[in-house]
């Protein structure tokens, strides 16, 4: 299998491109196996001695660690799991037949907004590392937000992402903002 391994701005994060999607539509995060019993690859991952998360976006499969690790030898695991597991996965899973993902447009509006500022001025450089951001709540001026993927523990979306973040939507929306991480 052609895969790829990228190093991301959190030490404790590697991305995997595949050469096929595995989230067709949307991303999904998993901190605990219990989380993922509905996709395989998903469980087998998550369930791997040191894994603290499993991103999944598009064909990026995005791992982060607890550190007590070595990334040489999880690299190997993760790609065998990733080769054994792929050929049954299906990228069109659900989440939850339960409660469907809401759409952009069920969200209200002012979280719409946000989403859409982000959508071209933050996540695409998330995305690209690995990482996404995810908007919790929009309560008047504060904005509350939790990383996704690689982002998540990263010390640089602590710092500087959440300035650039503030900067973006204070600007986008034309008011001072607060973004908080939780």
């Amino acid at each position: 299998m052609n895969l790829r391994i990228q190093s991301t701005p959190n030490p404790l994060a590697r991305k995997y491109i595949l050469p096929e999607d595995v989230k067709a539509e949307g991303k999904v995060s998993y901190q605990e196996a219990e989380q993922c019993q509905h996709v395989p690859l998903a469980h087998a991952l998550i369930s791997s001695v040191g894994v603290r998360q499993v991103h999944f976006f598009e064909n990026v499969i995005t791992i982060t660690q607890d550190g007590s690790q070595n990334w040489a030898h999880l690299d190997e695991r993760v790609q065998q799991m990733i080769t054994d597991t792929l050929p049954h996965h299906d990228a069109c899973f659900v989440e939850s037949l339960e409660s469907p993902t809401p759409t952009r447009e069920d969200l209200p509006d002012d979280v719409r907004e946000v989403e859409e500022i982000l959508d071209v001025t933050i996540r695409p450089s998330l995305q690209m590392d690995g990482g996404d951001v995810e908007v919790l709540a929009v309560e008047g001026a504060v904005i509350t937000v939790r990383y996704l993927g690689a982002c998540g523990g990263c010390p640089s979306a602590f710092e500087g992402t959440l300035q650039a973040m503030r900067y973006a939507l204070s600007d986008g929306l034309g008011k001072d903002i607060e973004v908080v991480a939780v």
